[in-house]
């Protein structure tokens, strides 16, 4: 049965004091979001689990802080694949009473690796302050939205103090960047803790620095390994280069097969969404994307058409000999990571199978391809309809001082089809703390003040409108 949500009667006074009391908690989130940055918590294979368990640990103790949990715990769920436990993660729990609902607030503590340092202009695991931003990795993706969703529950606690009757969970995540292979299985385990009425995910974008956005589409993504063999051995490239064929250029030939001469994607049964897009220009593309001039964008159609609602075929990584190993040898055999993003409203399975049936439809020469370590996660679309969508508005528009504008992203976050799985009745909200400019996954990560401050704000004002709600 569909809840009606019916709002209290309460004076305008108390969202003031709310809105009052976010401002004042951001000099101290942001105090305790460098400490966060300072722990390389990088969930891939290779790193050191400990720097992502201290993590865990470290926003432990800033949820127990808060006083107001019925439990707050590190735990892990094991990755189905393997059988050996995922990265920890936080879980806080607190029962709504009086009618109210629940809230879920989702981010994750986990980092991407750092790449190559030398890019960066200031060491990444140090957080440093220039022109009005924060820099290091993790400061915008997703430490933010940690400590985005702390700082309003300081806000909400300064005002209301710890009695007031909202429900609310935390799911702080430890594997996002790495993939969430526990993920469905954290659900899983631990699905009468996480259940909510209304789910914020903390780890989108905003419009630009200054204008709020609520995501309402999210592409979904194929991601695998494909080796290409043509030799037995490797050859000497002098003695049989020009009869027989190598690796690299039966790679090469049917990589370009993906693409047509416009840079758009042509492999036959990959979809694109037929959906409105707001104005945005060249220019702004090469602003935020750093597309320097003389290089030209690729595809067809609006630019935000191509990256909200038209398929992507990137490659991502190659095995191949580096220019310092180069020798002269016909390389018998390579290995590459292809990459998709997959519009909304195709299944990622479809799309992964459109791709491998085109790849071994082109493939030149005979050669020999395989498959492996396919990644698979679906596209999300929002169901606008809902009351929290139109609260969450109210309180962007509140602690932005700007009319939010509902977006799409090209980006992925393949977990929020588990969680529309695993909770089909709640209202799921995509938010964020970065702008376009935010580099998150890239050299010189940052994070604009204004931005998170208002995140903040605004996420202060959504909990104080849900606590004067009934279901």
């Amino acid at each position: 049965m569909r809840s009606k949500i019916t709002r209290m009667t309460s004076a305008s006074s108390r969202a003031s004091a709310v809105h009052e009391a976010a401002t004042a908690a951001v000099p101290a989130a942001l105090a305790d979001l460098g400490a966060l940055v300072r722990i390389p918590s990088v969930a891939f294979p290779g790193f050191d689990r400990a720097e992502v368990e201290r993590s865990a640990a470290a926003v432990k103790a800033l949820l127990d802080d808060l006083g107001i949990f019925d439990r707050v715990e590190v735990k892990t769920a094991n990755v189905p694949a393997t059988g050996e436990p995922g990265m920890p993660a936080v879980l806080a729990t607190r029962a709504a009473r009086n009618g109210r609902p629940t809230i879920l607030l989702y981010a994750h503590h986990d980092v991407q690796p750092v790449g190559d340092e030398s890019l960066w202009e200031s060491a990444p695991f140090e957080p440093t302050l220039r022109g009005g931003r924060l820099y290091g990795r993790g400061a915008a993706d997703d430490k933010a939205g940690v400590m985005a969703h702390i700082g309003a529950l300081r806000a909400l606690v300064e005002v209301l103090g710890t009695d007031f009757d909202l429900g609310v969970n935390l799911f702080i995540e430890g594997e996002e960047e790495a993939g969430s292979a526990s993920f469905a299985a954290f659900l899983a385990d631990n699905a009468d803790a996480l259940r909510a009425d209304v789910i914020v995910v903390a780890d989108s974008g905003n419009w630009d620095a200054v204008t709020p956005a609520l995501t309402v589409s999210l592409r979904g993504n194929a991601r695998f390994t494909m080796t290409v063999k043509t030799l037995d051995h490797a050859s000497h490239s002098g003695m049989f280069g020009g009869a027989v064929p190598d690796a690299m250029l039966a790679t090469a030939k049917l990589l370009a097969t993906l693409w047509d001469d416009d840079g758009a994607v042509a492999v036959a049964g990959l979809h694109e969404r037929d959906a409105e897009t707001p104005e945005y220009t060249e220019e702004t593309l090469r602003s935020e994307a750093g597309l320097p001039d003389g290089v030209s964008p690729i595809g067809r159609g609006t630019i935000l058409s191509r990256l909200w609602n038209k398929p992507t075929v990137t490659v991502t990584g190659i095995d191949f000999p580096s220019v310092r190993n180069a020798s002269n040898t016909l390389t018998p055999e390579l290995s590459v990571v292809i990459s998709s993003r997959v519009a909304p409203g195709q299944r990622a399975a479809d799309a992964y199978a459109a791709l491998e049936a085109h790849l071994r439809a082109h493939a030149p020469f005979g050669a020999q391809l395989t498959f492996s370590d396919v990644d698979l996660g679906d596209a999300f679309l929002v169901d606008t309809s809902g009351w929290a969508v139109e609260k969450a508005r109210d309180a962007l528009e509140s602690g932005y001082g700007v009319s939010p504008v509902d977006i799409g992203v090209g980006g992925s976050i393949p977990f929020i089809a588990d969680l529309v799985r695993e909770f089909p009745a709640a209202q799921i909200l995509v938010t964020g703390v970065e702008d376009p400019h935010a580099r998150a996954h890239s050299p010189n990560e940052s994070l604009h003040l204004d931005t998170f401050r208002h995140a903040l704000i605004s996420e202060a004002l959504l909990l104080e409108s849900l606590d004067a709600s009934t279901l």
